[in-house]
């Protein structure tokens, strides 16, 4: 992209900051240009954090019915994905996932559980439970 060609559509997902992209000069050598963004990135970011807020909620309620720990609420919480917490936890995936079950969460040891909190930005004894006055 030009740099003349910077998207420069408001964009309300970036609450009126801009950000840094690489364009073309009139060189052709790649600069470093502002953009306050474009419709489509909006359109792209808003139906992501739709999907994670209907995830969080689903993990809510699979939580108080008993099918799921409290981990899969508050990854997507955090807006997670899978493969982000198992990164930033330093837990592999498949580990992860069955942690995902109350009856495996349940015995997780407090170095276990510190790694999921620290990756999740809370503590431990948060990590264990979801209250049920946690607004949506």
């Amino acid at each position: 992209m030009k740099i003349e060609n910077t998207p420069q559509e408001c964009n309300k997902t970036h609450a009126g900051a801009k950000k840094a992209l690489y364009a073309q000069n009139e060189k052709g050598e790649y600069k470093i240009t502002s953009s306050i963004g474009w419709k489509a990135e909006e359109i792209a970011t808003l139906t992501a954090l739709e999907e994670l807020r209907r995830k969080e909620k689903e993990a809510k309620e699979a939580y108080f019915a008993g099918k799921l720990s409290p981990l899969p609420f508050y990854m997507y919480q955090k807006r997670m994905d899978l493969t982000i917490l198992s990164c930033t936890s330093g837990i592999c995936k498949w580990r992860v996932k069955r942690h995902f079950k109350p009856s495996v969460f349940a015995k997780l040891s407090n170095k276990t559980l510190s790694l999921y909190a620290e990756a999740l930005d809370t503590d431990i004894e948060t990590l264990r439970k979801i209250k049920k006055d946690i607004v949506e």
